[in-house]
């Protein structure tokens, strides 16, 4: 899911991309219907637009990554996957501690793509417990 339609299409079996806003719980519904089960992986790649103010892009990375949580609540299964992508931050510290109960395993990971200097890692969490639909 993306902001914007990938152009051009991916024609992949076995992938999905639509147009949406993850913070919008109404794309759920349309996901699940497309899948016809929760999902076994969720990836997240999505990063907040930065804006170079501190206090707003961090308000920014705190709402998407509440809205990655929303999503992992409703679209991925019990024992599924999910690898997302996290910038160095308090609020990302912050989202790793909320969704540890939710998984047996969590380990951060540094792809060797990644620029020098960027902040980014991915966080793999194996092992969904699930929990209530809306709260991870």
């Amino acid at each position: 899911m993306d902001l914007a339609p990938i152009d051009p299409p991916l024609k992949l079996e076995n992938v999905f991309a639509m147009p949406g806003d993850l913070a919008d719980p109404s794309v759920f519904p349309a996901l699940l219907d497309f899948l016809g089960h929760r999902a076994d992986v969720l990836l997240c790649d999505a990063a907040p637009k930065l804006t170079g103010v501190r206090a707003s892009d961090r308000a920014r990375e705190e709402a998407l990554l509440g809205a990655v949580e929303r999503a992992l609540a409703e679209l991925l299964r019990p024992g599924g996957l999910a690898l997302v992508k996290l910038l160095d931050c308090p609020e990302a510290q912050a989202f790793e501690e909320r969704i540890r109960r939710s998984f047996s395993q969590l380990r951060k990971v540094r792809p060797q793509a990644s620029r020098k200097g960027s902040s980014e890692t991915y966080l793999l969490a194996r092992n969904y417990r699930g929990g209530q639909r809306g709260r991870c």
